[in-house]
């Protein structure tokens, strides 16, 4: 029977969550190369200035909003947190094995360095959340209904039911 201290078993746990983060991360990676906006068909620079006027709220062409739809819809998937979360995962599995292997000994400066792609990803990840924000600023509105008159003279008519 083999005993495991903790930080060995945070070592296994974050070893398998590479792999699942790592897995969703190939599966979205191989549905966004089908994507026309990550394919070659634009000119350049014509991804970033649509999205530079998604953020100042300035008035898009309709062949922008299409396409700053389909970035901003793809980028604020939960699939694309996959990505950051592998690499935090990667971090958390080199700090959790280093301090493993020291035995209870203390750690030296190599055991930390497994926080800078945790840095990097809570980066990357900040990022991608940014730009699920935009994503409210470009869907179109569900049913905008108008809105009625809860006080005065109009109300009470039209609660009353009398037209004129």
């Amino acid at each position: 029977m083999t005993t495991s201290s903790l930080f060995g078993v945070l070592a296994i746990v974050s070893f398998i969550l590479i792999w699942v983060c790592a897995s969703i991360a190939f599966v979205f990676t191989r549905r966004m190369t089908t994507r026309s906006h990550v394919r070659s068909d634009l000119g350049i620079g014509e991804l970033p200035a649509a999205l530079r006027k998604v953020r100042s709220r300035d008035a898009l062409t309709e062949e922008e909003l299409i396409l700053a739809r389909e970035v901003l819809l793809d980028r604020g998937s939960m699939m694309a947190l996959a990505i950051p979360a592998t690499l935090f995962c990667l971090g958390c599995f080199y700090v959790f094995g280093s301090l493993e292997q020291l035995h209870g000994h203390t750690p030296s400066e190599r055991t930390f360095l497994g926080v800078i792609p945790m840095i990097t990803s809570t980066n990357m990840a900040i990022q991608v959340l940014r730009n699920a924000r935009l994503k409210r600023r470009v869907t179109p509105a569900k049913h905008a209904r108008p809105r009625r008159a809860t006080s005065g003279p109009a109300a009470r008519s039209a609660a009353s039911g009398d037209r004129g």
